[in-house]
């Protein structure tokens, strides 16, 4: 893990903030993964890359980090924990997903509003003209593959806390670190 103090002022970062999985759901979505999502061209999520993504920051200046894990720090110490099952399956352009409902909703969209609005008041964050949508990326293919797959046997579960996350591109896909994790409250 990297300490946030380790990295420099003009350095530029590829961040973004999300809830954090329980290992027991990891190791459930891995099984899953393997068995489901195996057969074909697109490639399963590593398991360290599986998360709920609150706000993609892209390319930002290291300076600029304290200010946003202080924005997820406050919000997650005042937030409710949510409680997420998976629902459907969903694909896009270029990934397979698992939307999550919020079983104690509101509580996963008030801190995901909460985080993207104050990271917009800072200026490092442009707000989305679509409803923020819970979910788990799962599989990154070149075509979508028109899968099916039945859902994961899960049980709704709370995640383990909210992090910032440094993303590195690499030529086999983006390798995921956890800067600074923060328990949830309320």
């Amino acid at each position: 893990m990297t300490s946030p103090g380790s990295v420099g002022g003009d350095e530029r970062l590829r961040l973004f903030l999300a809830y954090t999985l329980p290992d027991p759901v990891v190791g459930g979505l891995v099984l899953w993964q393997e068995r489901e999502l195996s057969a074909g061209d697109g490639r399963p999520v590593p398991p360290g890359n599986l998360h709920v993504t609150l706000a993609f920051l892209g390319s930002r200046p290291a300076a600029e980090l304290p200010s946003i894990l202080g924005v997820l720090e406050h919000a997650a110490a005042e937030a409710p924990p949510p409680l997420f099952e998976p629902v459907r399956w969903r694909e896009t352009r270029s990934a397979g997903m698992l939307v999550l409902e919020d079983r104690a909703a509101p509580a996963a969209a008030a801190l995901a509003g909460r985080v993207q609005s104050s990271l917009a008041e800072l200026g490092v964050h442009r707000l989305e003209n679509r409803d923020w949508l819970p979910h788990v990326t799962v599989l990154r293919y070149r075509r979508p593959p028109r899968l099916r797959p039945p859902l994961p046997d899960l049980e709704p579960f709370v995640p383990s806390g909210a992090a910032a996350f440094l993303s590195r591109l690499h030529p086999s896909g983006a390798l995921y670190e956890v800067l600074k994790s923060f328990p949830l409250g309320g």
